[in-house]
């Protein structure tokens, strides 16, 4: 069993616990609060004058899947060969040695969401990961599989521009979106209407089969859109087809901010620290979360790279700086991309019967001098700063 006492401990979703107590045992939490009795033999970390909160997530993520440092080599994120592909797992590009991981660890990040980049229409499959484990298998969570999907600059950039075939405009992206998921739609009725006449089923199509899930609602899309208009087309297709779904980035949203909240869309929003590097950004603004926050749409920041994840903090505490509520803020890398992902069952917040994904911090965590002392991912210590300083680095796997 592990005691971690007299720090602030900041449940997320029951309070704040001044001189508080985790306890946590078989890889769980097993109490929280104040006067928690401590039986014999258990290991007590006192973090007295420290911050304790539940492991930070990052809901949206190319860590492991893009590799650093950043080479072709290493760079396993987009396949360019065809604006949609479904049948793509990131799973198959995620790789456990990568650097970056410890890095994002030391931040106080426990989980990520990984994947496929938005240079397709459709880029596959990304999921949530623990940053544990010496196998992709050992790190997924399972069940927590999403699609891939992009709108906007970037599939037009690489196609229409690069490669001189469709999609070229904006039209083309959703009419590329709208085709892949009819001709889906009539790969599961071919299917229905075999069993229901004893016929033989069509022949097993790994695209359609995994746009099948995402049509079923068995799987979420995760739809890449920058722009306001750009939102509004994936939310007009997603209902079309009546998908479950988030917005991803959404650097516009604040401009039809009443539009998501009426319509309860979930976004990722980030990074915040984005230059106007395309036309797409034109009007990005570190005051967008806090503004999506107020209108009432649920939000959590992203930091959307690799190594970067590490800021992600910081990002949050610029979005204080800018208007968004602390108490959301702390919520936007915590509970609300555990919900967004679909594990809040097992992590966002310190509660009873959660794995014990924790970190220590030394200070407020969204100040800039302010350091993770300790990251626990399922009760399991794997960071510490005191031995990170020695030079005596601890596994996550």
């Amino acid at each position: 069993m592990l005691a971690i006492t007299g720090g602030k401990v900041m449940t997320i979703t029951q309070g704040t616990f001044e001189k508080g107590t985790v306890l946590v045992e078989g890889g769980r939490i097993a109490a929280v609060g104040r006067d928690i009795s401590i039986p014999a033999g258990t290991e007590v970390i006192d973090a007295s004058g420290k911050v304790v909160l539940p492991g930070l997530i990052d809901a949206h993520s190319h860590l492991a899947v893009f590799g650093e440092p950043s080479t072709w080599a290493a760079a396993d994120g987009n396949e360019v060969t065809n604006p949609v592909t479904p049948q793509l797992r990131g799973i198959d590009s995620l790789n456990p040695n990568d650097p970056a991981i410890a890095d994002v660890v030391a931040a106080g990040v426990t989980a990520v969401y990984t994947g496929p980049g938005s240079a397709n229409i459709i880029g596959g499959t990304g999921m949530v990961i623990k940053l544990r484990g010496k196998t992709a298998e050992e790190m997924v969570l399972p069940g927590t599989e999403g699609m891939k999907m992009a709108l906007g600059e970037n599939p037009k950039r690489v196609y229409g521009e690069g490669k001189k075939q469709m999609p070229a405009t904006r039209m083309g992206n959703a009419a590329v979106l709208r085709e892949a998921l009819t001709q889906a739609r009539n790969y599961l009725k071919k299917q229905e209407r075999a069993k229901n006449d004893g016929k033989d089923l069509p022949d097993y199509d790994l695209k359609l089969e995994a746009l099948g899930l995402v049509l079923r609602r068995e799987m979420k899309a995760r739809i890449h859109a920058h722009r306001a208009d750009d939102i509004m087309t994936a939310i007009r297709i997603a209902e079309e087809f009546g998908l479950d779904f988030v917005i991803e980035h959404a650097t516009e949203g604040y401009l039809i901010a009443d539009v998501l909240a009426e319509k309860g869309v979930c976004c990722t929003v980030g990074p915040l620290l984005m230059s106007r590097g395309k036309m797409e950004l034109e009007r990005v603004t570190l005051k967008n979360v806090g503004l999506l926050a107020k209108a009432g749409v649920k939000v959590a920041i992203q930091v959307d790279t690799t190594s970067n994840t590490k800021w992600l903090p910081l990002h949050a505490g610029l979005a204080v700086r800018e208007g968004m509520s602390e108490e959301e803020a702390f919520r936007a890398v915590t509970i609300n991309p555990a919900e967004i992902l679909g594990v809040d069952h097992r992590l966002g917040s310190l509660e009873v019967g959660k794995d014990a994904d924790i970190a220590i911090f030394d200070g407020h965590p969204f100040c800039t001098t302010t350091k993770a002392e300790m990251v626990f991912i399922d009760g399991r210590r794997v960071f510490s700063l005191r031995e990170e300083e020695r030079g005596n680095k601890l596994s996550c796997c």
